[in-house]
């Protein structure tokens, strides 16, 4: 295992403008209503469900209660069911305690109507928290200036396939995008499906890294954070750009990428059926160990020289209901995610690709996981996701629009228009 603790300062001091998009109006209960009981465990509500992860969240409130703490007991939950049903867990009348998710601006969304604990005294009191970056704090604070959530690990996406196959089929990893649609052409030629995608079986949200990957390459990152907030039409020429690339690469997709889930493409990949897919390292955590050490990743494309390197790279962590009655030991357990102990435990029992946000955490140490470090340091911006700088409920707007443009890409235009009006309702709810 390895440290560099240079280099996470470089990538959380890159989060600075990620970090931003979290001040937006609205607010933070700072006291709880006592709706849920104040006896028994913190009930802690994940989302990580792939078997590597879940094993890994179990480690970590086992090894939690050993330090004679008060319990933490962990309900997990499928990623698609949680992903749905969570702005009902945190508006119910007995809600669970703490919860898996994501900082930024898809938090101050769920602050802003009162739903999240004020976890100030958890970053004032934890010497751990006063040592994560200022940009760390920015993502990490609702515009009341209430800190609503505690950072655990941050992950990469990028176009991930196996070492093995690109060997087997005379494939080198490509630097533009030309040489991308000639790797493309290559694939096809051999009867590989060159691109996997998996935005059918309920992760339509899987095609909305090629829209922020396409926008981020093509209009840059900072017009990207500006649409989501409504700054920018879905409409305007520069969105239609985006669409008119990804035109270009559409044929090389596989036919049924909107039909089945991620994870099944995530196999097909694996499997040597597809190429590669654009993807973020969570898939390997429902890999098999084995494969770990063959897994590679390439950076999406460049396609102006003259727009800003950005690259995508999630923040992810906790917060908690503002409705818990179980107040001071939703802190204690706060307080002890966001120690290096507990991020090691999580990344041990995990698939080990993501990085840990404590600054003396140490990462699995791997090939990849120093190559994925390396890509995201040079990146010159850092972007989230789109749900992650909009809110989730953009998200729904975003998957209707980008599986009926893959079904008929020349039914853009109007695609481009139903969007904008489906988003401003969202922006003037």
């Amino acid at each position: 295992m390895t440290n560099h603790q240079p280099d996470r300062r470089r990538f959380l001091a890159g989060l600075g403008a990620a970090g931003a998009t979290a001040l937006l109006s609205g607010c933070v209960t700072s006291t709880s209503t006592g709706k849920s009981s104040s006896k028994g465990a913190v009930s802690l509500q994940s989302n990580l469900s792939a078997p590597q992860a879940k094993a890994a969240m179990q480690d970590l409130v086992a090894a939690y209660a050993k330090k004679g703490s008060d319990r933490a007991s962990l309900n997990t939950v499928a990623a698609e069911t949680f992903r749905t049903q969570l702005p009902t867990y945190l508006t119910s009348a007995n809600p669970p305690d703490v919860y898996t998710w994501y900082p930024g601006s898809v938090a101050d969304a769920y602050a802003k109507k009162n739903l999240l604990l004020d976890l100030d005294e958890a970053w004032t009191s934890s010497p751990d928290l006063k040592r994560y970056s200022k940009a760390l704090n920015s993502l990490c604070t609702a515009s009341s200036g209430k800190k609503v959530f505690v950072p655990n690990t941050y992950y990469w996406w990028g176009m991930f396939y196996r070492k093995s196959n690109f060997a087997k089929w005379g494939v080198s990893e490509p630097k533009s995008w030309d040489e991308f649609l000639d790797l493309c052409d290559k694939l096809k030629s051999k009867g590989v499906t060159p691109i996997g995608l998996g935005a059918g079986g309920g992760t339509a949200w899987v095609a909305s890294a090629w829209f922020d990957y396409l926008d981020i390459r093509i209009n840059g990152a900072e017009y990207h954070r500006q649409l989501l907030a409504g700054k920018h039409r879905f409409d305007d020429p520069e969105v239609r750009k985006v669409f008119d690339r990804w035109q270009e690469v559409l044929p090389y997709f596989d036919q049924n990428g909107a039909a089945v889930a991620f994870q099944d493409a995530s196999t097909s990949m694996l499997n040597g059926r597809s190429g590669m897919m654009l993807i973020g390292t969570f898939f390997a955590d429902a890999a098999p160990k084995s494969a770990l050490d063959d897994i590679d990743f390439f950076r999406f494309p460049v396609i102006d020289s003259k727009v800003p390197l950005a690259e995508e790279a999630p923040v992810d962590g906790y917060f908690a209901s503002a409705r818990t009655g179980r107040h001071d030991q939703v802190i204690d357990l706060m307080k002890y995610l966001a120690t290096a102990e507990a991020q090691e435990i999580y990344i041990k029992g995990s698939s080990g690709t993501v990085l840990p946000c404590n600054p003396d955490a140490k990462d699995a140490g791997t090939a990849l996981v120093k190559k994925g470090r390396k890509h995201v340091d040079s990146a010159v911006e850092i972007t989230q996701f789109f749900n992650r700088d909009s809110s989730d409920a953009l998200q729904p707007t975003a998957d209707n629009a980008l599986i009926k443009f893959l079904a008929k890409p020349k039914s853009i235009g109007s695609i481009l228009t139903d969007w904008q009006r489906d988003a401003e309702k969202i922006w003037n709810a």
